[in-house]
């Protein structure tokens, strides 16, 4: 997720699109709360069932009261996240694949929203799964030495919590996790 779980969801999208602007490659998933934001546009239903996740942070980062008063430019950066990113080596989700499914990235749901799922390995035809979604202690994500699945969530948003506020990243090419502390105030 790029927003609600912070004080500057704009700066965080602000500041991929300004890598985009310097000709970074820069490739995003949407996730749950991206969706939530997406959905918001079509009913009030909708619409406070983002505000109680978090959808408040965004719309106050971007100084608005409401999605329709996003600068077309956020809107579509949101549109054009992609449910999934296929490598050579990786699969790439934001919460996990439905394997009960002969075709799991059909499952647009289950992409962004899934939890506990086992994985069928024949149907990531040699890929590593990787994914975030469900927060784990670092311990167990310095662990997994790069098994199918891969959860990279640290649980950054909870820096309070013994064993969580770490922010991850994989670099692909190296097969090399790095880890960050959050360190806001």
């Amino acid at each position: 997720d790029y927003i609600d779980r912070g004080p500057d969801s704009k700066g965080v999208i602000d500041f991929i699109l300004q890598l985009r602007k310097r000709g970074y490659h820069i490739h995003t998933l949407r996730g749950n709360h991206e969706q939530l934001l997406l959905e918001s546009e079509i009913d009030e239903l909708s619409k406070k069932n983002w505000i109680i996740n978090g959808g408040d942070k965004t719309l106050n980062s971007f100084k608005v009261e409401s999605i329709h008063q996003l600068d077309p430019k956020y809107l579509n950066f949101f549109k054009r996240t992609k449910y999934h990113i296929q490598t050579k080596d990786f699969m790439l989700v934001h919460a996990g694949l439905n394997f009960n499914s002969t075709n799991p990235i059909a499952d647009k749901d289950a992409i962004i929203w899934i939890r506990n799922f086992l994985v069928d390995t024949n149907l990531l035809s040699g890929k590593i799964l990787i994914h975030g979604h469900t927060p784990k202690h670092r311990d167990f994500i310095l662990l997994q030495q790069f098994e199918s699945p891969f959860n990279l969530d640290g649980g950054c948003v909870f820096k309070h919590k013994e064993g969580y506020g770490s922010l991850f990243a994989l670099n692909f090419h190296e097969k090399k996790l790095i880890k960050l502390e959050n360190i806001d105030c």
